[in-house]
């Protein structure tokens, strides 16, 4: 398994892989527009590098929401690889590149705290986040009552 930047032939696979999540009300709705227009926030995990509609087992997404603040958004992993550190493998990518970037901290809304516990992000309060990030939040089935887990990390 690889991890990398994704590219344009893998962009249907995402939308697919995070439809089945979305779906099930776990992660928000992307449209493939929009995941077209952010390619460049997604790295993929995939079999054997090759960029081909089969080959997206996994995605993570790194948002820049202020100048130095990201967000880890739109975590996904095939169902069937589930528990075997894939997620990991992706979270810290999109940490990596927010290092190189200069950002100092990400935070991610989730409703698996301990996946992001085990690394080392903290639970914070969601009301000390810029309102920027809510934006999403508007597109969300559960707005406004969020029963996500704001999670942050120092870079």
């Amino acid at each position: 398994m690889l991890v990398r930047k994704a590219v344009i032939q893998d962009i249907k696979a995402v939308h697919h892989l995070l439809g089945i999540y979305a779906r099930q009300n776990l992660l928000l709705p992307r449209s493939l527009s929009e995941i077209y227009e952010h390619m460049r926030d997604y790295f993929v995990l995939v079999r054997n590098g090759e960029a081909d509609a089969d080959s997206v087992d996994g995605v993570c997404a790194l948002g820049i929401c202020w100048e130095d603040l990201g967000e880890i958004r739109s975590l996904a992993v095939a169902p069937d690889l589930q528990g075997e550190g894939h997620g990991s493998l992706l979270v810290e990518a999109c940490l990596d590149e927010a290092r190189s970037l200069g950002l100092k901290t990400c935070f991610a809304l989730t409703y698996v705290p301990e996946f992001f516990l085990k690394l080392g992000f903290s639970e914070v309060e969601k009301s000390i986040l810029p309102h920027k990030i809510w934006s999403d939040c508007l597109k969300c089935p559960n707005f406004p009552d969020c029963d996500e887990t704001a999670m942050m990390v120092t870079l």
